[in-house]
């Protein structure tokens, strides 16, 4: 019998958190922190210019780069995929056919960036613009092709055939614990009933409002570098093909 009641009052529990979840979607609860940082990073870079977007996946940016070129390892069910091939691989593309590489949340799912970023060099017009966000601090998504996590320096050195590489982070220190917090509750159980994840959302919301708690940070553990946001979600980059 108390074994049954228990079972019963989870099930409870479980039926009444489902019940809410609409709600908490709403409420901007279950809403993704980062998802408009990164539109608005591509809305300042938002152009006409010829584009390919390698990496396309689901996601919409056709209204941002109107003249672009879909690439992506598959079909999508979203969005029409122009080419379907290998972002190690562009050699379907002429040197210097782009004004724009747009590259997001691709290069960690890449078993060899190297290559990867030497191809978007290529096909660069000189003066081209390769945007790229990629992640740090952050679970395992998208397995198992999932490789790499990237800090600001590894990717200085991966760009550093390109000049003006500029490197934004994508959330501060707090900012990224609760980024955490939060893919938990997209990507786990919690205690045997999934619609508890609310209880994660919750955390991170609250996590949030302890923005302004850390007043230095530093890249060694004898406070001798300072450092901005040891931990970051990700970063944004823009990074220009020199001209001639």
């Amino acid at each position: 019998m108390r074994f049954g009641f228990i079972g019963q009052a989870r099930a409870a529990v479980a039926k009444g958190i489902r019940m809410t979840m609409p709600f908490l979607d709403n409420i901007g609860l279950t809403r993704k922190i980062t998802r408009p940082r990164l539109r608005a990073f591509l809305e300042r870079h938002r152009s006409e210019g010829k584009t390919l977007d390698v990496g396309c996946g689901n996601v919409l940016y056709g209204d941002l780069f109107p003249n672009r070129t879909t690439l992506d390892i598959e079909e999508r069910e979203k969005v029409t995929v122009d080419i379907i091939g290998d972002a190690h691989d562009l050699s379907v593309f002429p040197q210097e056919s782009f004004d724009i590489v747009l590259c997001t949340e691709v290069l960690e799912h890449l078993h060899t960036p190297t290559q990867a970023i030497a191809e978007f060099h290529r096909i660069l017009q000189p003066g081209g613009t390769l945007l790229l966000t990629t992640r740090f601090v952050f679970p395992l998504h998208d397995t198992p092709h999932d490789y790499y996590r990237y800090t600001k320096y590894g990717l200085q050195h991966l760009l550093r055939d390109f000049e003006d590489v500029e490197i934004t982070e994508e959330a501060s220190t707090i900012e990224t614990i609760a980024v955490l917090f939060q893919r938990i509750g997209f990507q786990c159980d919690t205690l045997g009933i999934r619609s508890l994840k609310f209880l994660w959302f919750c955390l991170a919301k609250c996590t949030l409002a302890f923005r302004w708690i850390l007043t230095q940070e530093y890249g060694d553990i004898g406070h001798k570098q300072k450092e901005r946001h040891i931990l970051a979600s990700g970063y944004y980059v823009v990074a220009r093909k020199q001209e001639r």
